[in-house]
């Protein structure tokens, strides 16, 4: 057998190939043909995707170059060299992005009465309204902090939306201060309705940080500000676990409170700051230019989902369909047991499934229910069916992977309810995950158990007590 060297001409490095999927998504938001909410939606998506790509991929890779670790990947492309390529990649996206937004997308809903409404955009119709809502529902939030001795940089939470300051004059103790910074709590909605008698006929939404601009001044009195510019830090999130932990939903929870303030990786700053200030923070961040990204518009484009009403503008609304065979008013044991089930979702509906689940929690001859959840918080359906089981003394069994990224706080919590209800709840093997969907429900059906089956990928067969049980399955 012939043997290739590791190489970029045999290999596909991992994170350059992701970014080009993340293009793949951009595009998506580039062509005319779609819905323009969807194209909007498609952007949002994107800027989602970025952030995990930076908080995982990015950062793992400038810790490498932190620790002066040396890798030996299949492609045998150096990490300097990756991340110089992921640079260039990803800020011609970001500008293609931006320029999607601001010279197509925005323009278009503007032109069907949707604004969204940024510092440069203020109209005197609108002071009146941003002065009356910032000084009762942002000011008394806002708390700024002056950078000088006593005061130095504060630290910033992962993706926050912040302010730099440029001052003059002196403060209430006769202080010249240069600069300040100016969080923005995330309890404040970063997008806000106006109401019709200040829009009018259109429909218009503001940033948070143009009302914030706006008012810059109002929050440091006897001082000028001379500049105010929106900026974000992303930071490294990824979660290390060792091998030997004695319990892992303890040791997850010690670390997701280290997710917030991990190493910089990425600082996005509205284009016109002026030079020196970015210089100031890519510093006090530990960044160089590379990782810089001059964001002409709002920064954290996630953020643009609102809750205006235009189903015109979006795609036509999908209907997953119901099998036929479970449209009759039938127990699903009893079709189950005369056939197996195929569903293909989306385009099955998933509700049997629910159902599924539902009867078997009340069935008195269910004795056990064993499944595996991968992302359902604690108010999901299938999570209260199966503490209703428990509750009604079925044997729940539940492997829970509390490593879903991102979701790990929310699955600590599924966890805790399941306990709480009687479950049994498995956490997985530590340095692998659990991936695979699975629900088995062991059923007594004429002094034999049945085991009714749902999965992803494929059947199940399994003996109980000696006795092979009857093979009856669900499968989507």
């Amino acid at each position: 057998m012939e043997h290739f060297q590791h190489s970029s001409d045999t290999y596909f490095n991992r994170e350059l190939s992701l970014i080009e999927f993340n293009r793949r998504v951009l595009a998506q938001a580039l062509d005319p043909d779609l819905p323009i909410l969807e194209r909007l939606n498609f952007l949002i998506i994107f800027s989602r995707n970025l952030d995990e790509f930076f908080e995982i991929r990015v950062a793992g890779l400038m810790k490498q170059l932190d620790l002066n670790a040396i890798t030996r990947t299949p492609d045998a492309i150096p990490t300097e060299q990756v991340l110089a390529e992921l640079s260039d990649k990803v800020h011609q996206a970001v500008k293609q992005q931006y320029d999607t937004l601001n010279y197509a997308i925005l323009p278009q809903l503007q032109s069907l009465g949707i604004h969204f409404i940024q510092y440069h955009d203020i109209l005197d119709k609108h002071k009146a309204w941003i002065a009356d809502y910032f000084a009762r529902q942002v000011q008394p939030v806002l708390t700024p902090i002056s950078l000088d001795p006593s005061h130095p940089f504060p630290r910033l939470v992962n993706k926050s939306l912040n302010f730099i300051v440029s001052l003059q004059g002196k403060d209430a103790f006769g202080r010249e201060i240069e600069m300040a910074i100016v969080p923005a709590p995330r309890s404040l909605p970063r997008l806000i309705n106006l109401p019709i008698e200040v829009a009018g006929s259109a429909t218009e939404h503001i940033f948070l940080t143009a009302i914030i601009q706006q008012h810059i001044n109002d929050l440091f009195p006897g001082m000028k500000a001379t500049g105010c510019y929106a900026f974000r830090v992303t930071r490294n999130a990824d979660l290390i676990l060792a091998e030997d932990v004695d319990d892992l939903a303890v040791a997850l929870k010690d670390e997701l409170s280290s997710r917030r303030f991990g190493r910089a990786v990425r600082l996005e700053i509205e284009d016109d700051c002026p030079q020196d200030i970015i210089d100031y923070l890519l510093s006090e961040f530990d960044l160089d230019e590379q990782q810089l990204y001059r964001i002409s518009g709002p920064i954290n484009l996630s953020r643009l989902t609102s809750s205006f009403d235009r189903p015109e503008l979006k795609y036509a609304p999908f209907a997953p369909v119901i099998p036929k065979i479970f449209r009759k008013q039938k127990p699903m044991f009893e079709i189950l047991k005369k056939q197996d089930v195929l569903l293909h979702h989306p385009f099955d509906s998933f509700q049997p499934v629910i159902n599924l689940l539902k009867e078997a929690a009340k069935d008195p001859n269910v004795l056990a229910i064993k499944q595996t959840l991968y992302r359902s918080g604690p108010d999901s359906e299938i999570v209260q069916v199966l503490a209703e089981a428990a509750r009604n003394g079925k044997e729940v069994t539940a492997v829970i992977e509390l490593r879903a990224r991102f979701d790990e706080e929310s699955n600590i919590m599924v966890a805790n309810v399941l306990q709480e209800a009687g479950a049994v709840v498995v956490y997985g093997i530590v340095g692998y995950k659990t991936h695979a969907k699975m629900i088995l429900i062991v059923r007594r059906e004429q002094d034999q158990l049945v085991g009714e089956f749902k999965h992803g990928v494929r059947q199940f067969e399994k003996s109980y007590d000696n006795q092979q049980a009857e093979q009856i399955s669900l499968m989507v």
